[in-house]
């Protein structure tokens, strides 16, 4: 059985091996994560050198992510022990360039590396610290000291994220080291490029606007927006139509807004993003015990499938497979849930969010006549001919019962649809003719898919070839038989 969702999975110091990135994609990583909050540009060039390498040797589709690090807010350099911060506890917090961290009678002077932390909080705000595990109120702003109360406390260490609720920091979105991480993935022939903490749909204009100027006349990676703040939310729309896919960062999502409401986001995106044919990624904490341990927790093997249920494309694992114990387990686990979750998904899974009248062109009319067909004929395969990938997005949202073959004759486009649901990308000579595309793509079927002489294809194309078209035609063909 073919599995429909895509697994994207996080690349790290458990999985910087070629022996294990290898064994990663032969239990059913789709994509490979390069978080670039980590690492410097030369173990990313060796780690985008062993996954293309393995990917060739398997004969296996597997994009690359990079995914830049952004706005990063952070405590400073803390004593080793750390600072122990009780409840009602006073708090002062200043610029990390200003001094040392200090306890001084019944108050604390904390450093933290946070742009414009004074002037973007008023009394009332909250301040979360190393994922929301412990919280400060602020009390009031003096100059660039902000006076804080502990409402959480906890054992505070260095370098923990810190994270402000409803705060506008007014940084700009990239900052100049995702400039400079984006020229290097560019450079790399990196498949998709995610940009954290997106607050609006023109910080993705900016992105697309500097790959044109860092490589012009080149086709461009896909940009995922990822959703991390509450103002994404409110943003959904604008940002849904600028960028090619989203991210539900669950993670901070849940640390800026709150646990109760991250299920309810997380459908609204997903349901969001199959409207307007977008790429949604599920991601954090899928599988988080199994950093630690090879099993994986009944709550998290239900989270996946809900995920999946809820019509998202593809799920990720993030410290599973980059910092974990496990993390070819974690992959083969959660390929195993999706397979699953995918024999029910009649029963269970939503099929109404996909491509309507919010999006309705002739292409998405073409495409959902052509999963009437393929179900309603009980054929084998959807094959799509397509040179950007827009046509093999479209099928896939379409949400057919078999398997969708995208046959492009560029690589970078095979790479792209690695990530599109129930899509399997091949390379395939440039045909000029819709009787060698019939010919080539029955051939295929032959050969590579051992596809038996009678069987049932739907074949979608543009038309007139060669020209590059969205999809018009919607063929029945029967595998053996030449086209007249």
């Amino acid at each position: 059985m073919n599995r429909f969702a895509k697994i994207v999975c996080t690349l790290g110091p458990s999985s910087s091996s070629e022996e294990t990135i290898r064994k990663m994609i032969q239990a059913g990583m789709n994509v490979a994560r390069l978080n670039f909050s980590h690492g410097t540009h030369e173990s990313h060039a060796n780690l985008i050198k062993l996954i293309r390498k393995c990917a060739s040797e398997l004969q296996m589709p597997v994009a690359i992510l990079q995914d830049l690090q952004g706005p990063k807010l952070r405590v400073g350099i803390l004593p080793d022990t750390g600072i122990a911060l009780n409840v009602d506890d006073f708090v002062n917090l200043y610029a990390i360039e200003s001094g040392e961290p200090q306890i001084m009678a019944d108050q604390i002077y904390l450093p933290l590396d946070v742009p414009n932390l004074a002037r973007a909080v008023k009394p009332g705000n909250r301040i979360l610290l190393d994922d929301g595990h412990m919280e400060l109120k602020v009390l009031e702003v003096v100059g660039d000291t902000v006076r804080t109360k502990v409402v959480l406390g906890g054992i505070l260490t260095s370098h923990k994220g810190v994270n402000l609720p409803g705060a506008d920091l007014q940084i700009p979105i990239p900052t100049d080291k995702d400039i400079n991480d984006l020229k290097f993935g560019l450079s790399q022939g990196v498949d998709y490029i995610a940009i954290s903490f997106v607050h609006k749909a023109s910080e993705i204009t900016t992105v697309r606007e500097l790959i044109k100027e860092f490589q012009p006349g080149k086709a461009a990676p896909g940009i995922i927006a990822k959703l991390e703040r509450p103002e994404a939310i409110k943003n959904l729309h604008e940002i849904i139509h600028e960028a090619d896919g989203v991210m539900v960062a669950r993670g901070d999502l849940g640390v800026e807004t709150s646990p109760q409401e991250v299920p309810i986001m997380q459908k609204l995106i997903i349901q969001r993003a199959n409207q307007h044919a977008k790429i949604v990624i599920t991601a954090t904490q899928m599988l988080e015990s199994m950093i630690h341990s090879p099993r994986p927790t009944r709550a998290e093997a239900s989270d996946v499938a809900n995920a999946v249920f809820d019509g998202t494309d593809a799920v990720m694992l993030s410290g599973e497979t980059a910092s974990g114990n496990y993390p070819v387990e974690a992959v083969h686990m959660m390929d195993c849930i999706v397979r699953e979750a995918e024999e029910h998904i009649d029963e269970w899974g939503r099929s109404s969010d996909f491509p309507n009248k919010v999006t309705l062109d002739d292409a998405i009319a073409m495409t959902a006549a052509a999963r009437e067909l393929a179900n309603d004929r009980k054929v084998a395969n959807v094959a799509v001919l397509t040179q950007t990938g827009r046509t093999a997005l479209l099928m896939s949202k379409a949400r057919p019962r078999v398997p969708i073959m995208a046959f492009t004759p560029k690589e970078a486009v095979f790479n792209l649809c690695s990530l599109y649901w129930g899509v399997i990308p091949a390379v395939i000579p440039f045909v000029d003719s819709l009787e060698k595309v019939v010919q080539t793509v029955d051939e295929y079927m032959q050969n590579e898919l051992k596809m038996k002489q009678g069987q049932q294809i739907v074949l979608i194309t543009g038309f007139p070839l060669p020209a590059v078209h969205l999809p018009n035609l919607a063929l029945l063909h029967v595998i053996g038989e030449k086209v007249a």
